[in-house]
């Protein structure tokens, strides 16, 4: 069998920097494992499932190895956008997307994942594997080393009876999960929590960031909406306004606004589905479900060029487990496109990050309504 060109592969249309490339030395381990398991098994690629595929560097060589019919889930609509791509580029087929339910893992006997950031979303992917594939599933889930805790095993040891961490190799490490335990009748996610000193309830997936917290950012933007109340609502009064929350996260600049602001047409858009997911939980849970719109889009691709009188942003400086600046300004140059002449982009970011000189070339005039000692926000008005 020819080895697999992971060197083919790309990120795009996620950033791309010479320091991020489109698959690790995890990818490798868990594709060698998974064909050894195969074959060992006689699994074939309809009872294989795929969770945390970044751009294709585990679903595309398990089906060059002739494993067709493979279910993947992807969170990030930029990953999913590049698996299609790269499968295209080296005409491969033969997988199947999927959501993280039981159409994913129904019957499934083994189950490759890239081991998540949170242990939140990792309870919930190890509960979605124990509640619906076979009873003699194996999943394989690896990870670079330095990101790995005994936490994930003992997260793994609930919902699997037997947990085996492998030897590392390469920097990274495979944890094989066999003999799913059973599983409560109620999926554990999603959760939710009031914030009364916002008006609030929030309710988040087991991969949205800061679960159903306000994360600190999200808090000091809120806080300034707050005070600002009269502006924002003398905006929502133009005709055909319309606001956006981009990178909604679980929805809450959104439903606050959604609440200040009954006539206002609202989009929440993100590109992770768990982010998705949870902002409509969001919006049901505040009764505002019918005048949010929210989306899964890459950095509102779907919304035409100058049709937005108002962004809420609060851009993420993570990428991955990397910290890049290529994500936040991705989406500070998707503001100044959407945004109407006279439209204003509302933001809140890293103090010592440089994006007030990105929102003033990127958008217009731009002036910092408050600053904390962690971070600054903006008001910028489109040129």
């Amino acid at each position: 069998m020819p080895e697999f060109p992971y060197a083919r592969l790309r990120r795009f249309p996620d950033v791309e920097a010479p320091n991020l490339q489109a698959w690790d030395a995890t990818d490798e381990l868990l594709v060698a494992a998974a064909l050894a398991e195969a074959a060992d098994r006689d699994i074939d690629g309809s009872a294989i499932s795929v969770i945390g595929d970044g751009y294709g560097a585990l679903t595309l060589p398990l089906v060059a190895a002739g494993l067709t019919g493979v279910r993947v889930h992807q969170d990030l609509v930029t990953g999913r956008r590049a698996l299609t791509r790269n499968a295209a580029a080296l005409d491969l087929t033969g997988f199947a997307p999927h959501e993280l339910d039981a159409e994913l893992l129904s019957g499934a006997r083994l189950v490759l994942l890239q081991l998540p950031k949170g242990l939140a979303e990792l309870e919930e992917i190890a509960d979605a594997v124990a509640r619906w594939a076979a009873p003699d599933a194996v999943l394989l889930a690896g990870g670079r080393v330095k990101h790995m805790t005994l936490a994930q095993n003992e997260v793994l040891a609930r919902f699997f009876a037997r947990v085996q961490p492998q030897r590392g190799e390469r920097k990274s490490r495979l944890i094989v999960a066999a003999e799913p335990r059973p599983v409560a009748a109620d999926p554990p996610f999603p959760v939710s929590s009031p914030h009364p000193e916002f008006g609030l309830t929030l309710c988040a997936y087991g991969g949205a960031f800061a679960g159903d917290r306000v994360d600190i950012g999200t808090r000091v933007l809120l806080e300034v909406m707050r005070e600002r109340a009269q502006d924002l609502v003398a905006l929502a009064r133009r005709d055909g306004f319309t606001a956006v929350d981009l990178g909604c996260g679980t929805g809450a600049l959104a439903a606050s606004l959604a609440v200040a602001a009954p006539q206002a047409r609202i989009i929440a858009t993100d590109r992770s589905a768990a982010a998705v997911r949870s902002a409509r939980a969001t919006m049901a849970a505040n009764g505002v479900a019918d005048r949010v719109d929210v989306t899964l889009d890459d950095a509102g691709s779907e919304i035409p060029d100058g049709s937005v009188d108002l962004i809420l942003l609060n851009p993420p400086f993570h990428l991955g487990a990397s910290v890049h600046e290529g994500a936040g300004r991705r989406l500070i140059d998707a503001a100044a496109r959407m945004l109407r002449p006279g439209g204003e982009v509302w933001t809140v970011f890293n103090s010592h990050l440089d994006h007030r000189r990105a929102l003033a070339t990127a958008v217009g005039q731009t002036v910092q309504l408050t600053r904390t000692p962690k971070f600054t926000v903006t008001r910028s008005v489109r040129r």
